[in-house]
């Protein structure tokens, strides 16, 4: 039943808009037309993964850099947002930048998307999206996007990775309600 509400919950998020976050900063793209695939994980339009449930969780990679954060709710949260909360990790090791996160309070079994952010949350709510190289794709793996549909408790959790380091540039992460791409629900600084 998850798994099917996973998938059927990242499609209809994925007919969504993934860069909309409602910052006059962030890059607008149609995907109109575009083949909006999942499997067991989240995929985006292209096929990079969003969501993979069976990777190692960032807060338990041996021998990685990880950096920690504390998800708050935001000013532009939806009503009904109070009691969000949850944690972030970011790893890098080798293998690149894993980024895990784990939330509670959010609305049962309703579709979320994460992005990292190259502000922190006190900064426009984390200003426009990191990007590893500014001028390019607002895709991965240009850009580290996470997705997931919460259970009906109203948690969730999603673990990816992406080859690449984020470094420093990297300072936040970011989540919204699919139905309400512009409206930021928590931030968490790392």
């Amino acid at each position: 039943m998850r798994s099917t509400t996973l998938r059927l919950g990242v499609a209809a998020l994925l007919a969504l808009s993934l860069t909309a976050c409602g910052s006059d900063d962030d890059k607008s793209k149609d995907h109109a037309g575009d083949d909006h695939s999942s499997n067991n994980g989240a995929e985006d339009h292209s096929g990079h993964v969003m969501n993979e449930p069976d990777a190692t969780p960032a807060n338990e990679l041996t021998g990685a850099d990880v950096r920690t954060g504390k998800f708050t709710k935001l000013k532009t949260a939806p009503p009904g947002s109070d009691s969000v909360a949850g944690d972030v990790w970011v790893a890098e090791n080798g293998d690149g930048t894993t980024v895990t996160v784990e939330l509670t309070g959010l609305a049962a079994e309703t579709d979320y998307m994460l992005h990292l952010h190259a502000a922190k949350c006190q900064v426009d709510n984390g200003g426009a999206h990191f990007a590893f190289d500014p001028a390019g794709s607002d895709q991965p793996p240009n850009e580290v996007h996470l997705a997931f549909t919460s259970d009906a408790q109203g948690a969730g959790t999603a673990t990816v990775t992406n080859p690449q380091k984020v470094g420093d540039a990297a300072k936040s992460i970011v989540v919204h309600p699919a139905e309400l791409m512009d409206n930021r629900l928590a931030c968490a600084n790392f």
